[in-house]
């Protein structure tokens, strides 16, 4: 692949993840909570959301995607220490948003390994059962 081709890709991955990330947020706010992205090059945690009385908070990890695809989660799941995961699918047309514990989300993260090296993946047919799941972080 030319440096030109894999530098668009890498450019349109993190618009997609900037999306993603900025849509979650949008949706965050509209329920009352306070959203603050992190640093884009921090792992593990996304948003920090707390209630305007400052008395709840929780951690959120991202997931974007422009289409139906398996959420990649890399080679190892130690940078998945947020309370919550939420997948944004379909951010090309009408965006999907799942939202699940990390907990639940960890025993339905598939593990691959392709030429030696290991990879982790949460399949749409997984994480689509979370679709709209908002009673799970609770009101703001």
């Amino acid at each position: 692949m030319s440096d030109n081709l894999n530098n668009s890709k890498i450019g349109r991955n993190q618009l997609v993840s900037n999306e993603g990330l900025y849509y979650v947020c949008y949706q965050l706010s509209k329920r009352g909570w306070n959203a603050m992205p992190t640093s884009r090059n921090a792992r593990g945690i996304d948003v920090l959301i707390y209630n305007r009385e400052g008395t709840k908070m929780h951690t959120i990890q991202v997931k974007a995607l422009s289409d139906r695809s398996p959420a990649p989660f890399g080679s190892k799941l130690d940078n998945l220490i947020a309370e919550y995961v939420f997948i944004v699918n379909n951010l090309s047309k009408e965006p999907n948003l799942y939202i699940v514990d990390t907990q639940t989300a960890r025993g339905l993260i598939h593990e691959g390994e392709k030429n030696g090296k290991k990879s982790y993946w949460f399949q749409p047919n997984d994480y689509e059962k979370f679709k709209d799941n908002w009673s799970i972080i609770g009101e703001s």
